[in-house]
């Protein structure tokens, strides 16, 4: 039996802050005792981590990265390997990934794909959601099947007709299926047809730079998409999340569906409460870094946001990590804003950024854990095994130091990209130790996980729906 104790730090999970100390056995939480009790005292281990003066949190949960995802003729930079590696830094143990069906194959065949690109080398935990491209009979008796073995939630798009977009009665019919089988359906809410049609106009007008993307992929065009997916699962009398929200209008929807009392939940992510339409204007093509969809929007949409995390009209933020590396790849749309690849690097940066937002006031400690771990854990049925500190937890643990100060950089980032969105932002508070399952993967600020040490988590239905 191999026994851990973390002694002397705040332990914050999204219910409680307490001074104690945490006994790790075999690799899950086995108690907790107020730090210079008895009880305390006598936690005995092999292995003693001091975490005073610093917080003790759950593991972050990310569930929503593309490691190794082909888009636009090219594939996200980051391997299984290198991020997940690059989660661990950033503090979080547990990612959920999307694998993709293609048009005229079948839901197995996607999830075979990824199970291969992931087995073996990952350095934390990880599942999958899977992308249904292609609504068939087929397609919807496979969706129970994958509901009973752990792949318990289906993304569909609005958005990149010819690719992953859904019409209408493919959604609905997906949807319908869900409300029988219990999964629930993920929507990328962006109204692609009408989306293509701004394209081919701005292009013929020679806007062709990154700052047009976001021009063109209008707020209102993803208002319009949440309120009719929302819509379509009340008719199918579905559950909905609404992936990657950045526009005030789209968290209107939300919240309006939320206070009708439907099962409507919805995710941001950081890029739309940091960044703006201000970082795809950057000079030159620096502003191609930032092109991903949803876009990043103008300045005044991020206080929508930062308030829909408080009211909870907003459950869940997650990285949409999905990098592209700005030679070589981002430069595929010089010319052609429509041929940037879409998509960001941040699984590295987002427990940091958010602790940051606990610093700014925007956010509560318990706030940061609950938006960052135990939601996700619990919107993916996960929890209480990952996403809390708690006897017969997992011990996806994490030792956080609030007082140090970083610069954000590329330089110094783990992410295999060559930019940084967030390049010398300076934040405070940092990553110091991460346990995956009990095992150290980053200690004392230095790597000693290993490839193969994640394993594939299968996960129940959502647990807000019980």
């Amino acid at each position: 039996m191999s026994r851990t104790v973390i002694r002397g730090g705040l332990v914050i999970t999204a219910a409680d802050e307490i001074h104690a100390d945490v006994l790790i056995e075999d690799g899950r939480i086995a108690a907790l005792a107020a730090s210079g009790t008895p009880a305390a005292g006598a936690f005995t281990a092999e292995r003693t981590i001091d975490a005073t003066g610093k917080y003790v949190i759950p593991g972050g949960v990310d569930g929503h990265t593309h490691m190794e995802m082909p888009f636009g003729g090219t594939y996200a930079a980051d391997t299984f390997e290198t991020g997940t590696r690059a989660a661990a830094w950033g503090g979080t143990t547990t990612i959920v990934d999307f694998a993709i069906q293609t048009v005229g194959g079948s839901l197995r065949e996607g999830l075979d794909a990824w199970h291969a690109k992931a087995e073996g080398n990952c350095a934390i935990d990880y599942g999958f959601h899977m992308i249904v491209s292609d609504v068939n009979q087929e397609t919807l008796k496979e969706m129970d099947l994958l509901v009973e073995e752990g792949v318990t939630s289906f993304k569909q798009f609005m958005a990149y007709p010819g690719v992953f977009y859904s019409d209408d009665g493919q959604i609905l019919r997906a949807m319908q299926r869900a409300a029988d089988n219990g999964g629930l359906i993920m929507m990328h809410a962006e109204n692609g047809i009408a989306i293509d049609v701004l394209v081919e106009q701005a292009l013929a007008r020679g806007e062709t730079d990154p700052r047009y993307h976001g021009e063109v992929r209008k707020a209102l065009l993803e208002a319009e998409a949440t309120h009719r997916a929302i819509r379509l699962a009340q008719v199918a009398g579905a559950p909905l999340y609404v992936v990657h929200v950045s526009a005030q209008e789209a968290v209107a929807e939300l919240a309006r569906a939320r206070d009708q009392g439907l099962h409507v939940f919805g995710e941001t992510c950081p890029q739309y409460l940091f960044l703006s339409t201000d970082n795809l204007a950057e000079p030159g093509f620096e502003g191609a870094k930032y092109v991903c969809s949803t876009p990043l929007r103008p300045q005044e949409h991020q206080a929508a946001l930062w308030k829909g995390l408080r009211t909870n009209d907003l459950q869940v933020v997650s990285t949409d990590h999905c990098p592209f590396c700005f030679t070589g790849q981002k430069e595929l749309g010089r010319g052609d804003f429509s041929k940037i690849p879409n998509g960001m690097p941040g699984v590295e940066n987002r427990m940091d950024l958010l602790h940051q937002a606990v610093v700014d006031g925007h956010i509560s400690r318990r706030r940061w854990i609950e938006i960052a771990c135990a939601t996700p854990a619990r919107m993916f049925g996960m929890y209480p095994k990952k996403g809390t500190i708690a006897p017969g937890a997992d011990a996806d643990v994490v030792v956080y130091d609030p007082h140090a100060e970083q610069v954000m950089s590329a330089e110094t980032h783990h992410m295999n990209v060559d930019y940084s969105a967030y390049e010398g932002r300076r934040i405070t508070g940092r990553v110091e130790t991460v346990l995956s399952r009990g095992e150290p993967v980053i200690t004392e600020r230095e790597y000693t996980g290993h490839a193969g040490h994640g394993v594939y988590t299968p996960r129940s239905t959502c647990q807000y729906l019980d």
